[in-house]
């Protein structure tokens, strides 16, 4: 991946940090249209902005949504997470409100879960012969 995108510079690191969330409606609802989503990528792609980081792929379907994310070791990413499910769920209910429909009682437009995996780098195991091939100091 680091051929694919380059490396970034903090002031005490080096770094290539990508991740990979899914947010799913509650209870799975079929919430979002075409317009919807591409609506949900700009409101995502802001909030990145704000945290420092890049949307780099977006993608969904009427009940989830995908996110390749770039972001600085700085940003803890359940914060990320947080403020992406908060934003995206008040401005759709605020500019689509046909979709109030979904939020029985006021309720989250996201399930209170959602996946989050490390993308790039080495396989675990090359990782790991690496470091267990490292000479110790004796």
């Amino acid at each position: 991946m680091a051929d694919d995108y380059p490396v970034r510079a903090g002031r005490h690191c080096v770094f290539l940090l990508h991740a990979h969330l899914v947010f799913v409606t509650r209870y799975r609802a079929q919430v979002f249209s075409d317009e919807h989503l591409r609506y949900l990528e700009q409101v995502m792609r802001d909030v990145c902005e704000q945290f420092e980081c890049e949307l780099v792929e977006f993608n969904g379907e009427n009940n989830h949504v995908h996110l390749l994310v770039n972001y600085p070791p700085k940003v803890a990413l359940s914060k990320l997470v947080n403020s992406l499910k908060g934003v995206s769920s008040r401005y759709l209910r605020r500019d689509f409100p046909e979709v109030r429909r979904y939020f029985w009682r006021g309720a989250r437009l996201w399930s209170g879960s959602y996946f989050a995996g490390s993308i790039g780098g080495a396989p675990l195991s090359v990782l790991h012969q690496y470091i267990e091939q490292q000479n110790r100091p004796g």
